[in-house]
């Protein structure tokens, strides 16, 4: 990894900022879930993971409490990261479909993942404040990320929060605000702006995610990053 990314990705894992989510995610870590207890736990904000010279750019809303909050990568130890790594691996951007732990061989090519909240947040629910206090890390992340044309928001939480960065960073954003919807597309001239359904279990086991329709999405993402080529 880069040295200007991999220092970021480190004053990152050490942000006590937001009092409720240091108490519950190191609280996770401390009682466990009973089918993990001989493992120790991650229990601190969690770094993006990815290929530094990524075109396409992943936003999801924040680590699970025994998955990435767990093993300390994004999307990593939890069904949601089978589901999504399976579909990157089926799109070219991921070298296997699964994801077990740091260390386990996964390599993304064209691609980064990160989140607007880097801690897990009680019931999955970050607040307001907390998005506002965490968002500037993915803002400085992306600085470091020169080669970013397309944002893939995973949920609606990762479409406002990806339009909140984007706009940070000085990207017009027009008006009235693009709607999030699972396919939604929008032209924001310095980037391309794609939606799609979080892959949480609530949406994958209900079918209303399917891996053909993160595939499709993940494809116009990779056909996007590489138009005028």
């Amino acid at each position: 990894m880069d040295r200007g990314l991999a220092e970021h990705e480190r004053r990152v894992t050490e942000c006590r900022a937001c009092p409720r989510l240091v108490t519950w995610r190191e609280e996770v870590a401390r009682t466990k879930r009973a089918a993990f207890r001989d493992e120790e736990y991650w229990g601190r904000p969690v770094p993006a993971f990815g290929d530094p010279l990524a075109r396409v750019l992943l936003v999801g809303l924040a680590p699970a409490a025994h998955g990435a909050n767990r093993t300390g990568r994004m999307f990593t130890g939890d069904r949601s990261g089978d589901f999504l790594y399976a579909a990157l691996h089926r799109t070219g951007f991921a070298n296997q479909p699964w994801a077990n732990r740091p260390g386990d061989g996964l390599q993304l090519t064209d691609c980064w993942i990160t989140a607007v909240v880097r801690c897990a947040p009680p019931a999955n629910k970050p607040t307001t404040e907390e998005r506002d206090t965490c968002l500037p890390w993915t803002a400085a992340e992306l600085d470091l990320l020169p080669n970013v044309r397309v944002v893939v928001c995973l949920g609606q939480f990762g479409w406002d929060g990806a339009l909140r960065l984007l706009a940070a960073r000085g990207v017009p954003i027009p008006r009235p605000r693009p709607k999030f919807g699972h396919g939604a597309e929008y032209d924001l001239g310095a980037v391309h702006l794609l939606g799609t359904f979080h892959p949480s279990q609530q949406n994958t086991f209900t079918g209303r995610l399917t891996p053909p329709m993160l595939d499709a999405v993940l494809g116009r993402a990779r056909e996007l990053a590489g138009a005028g080529e």
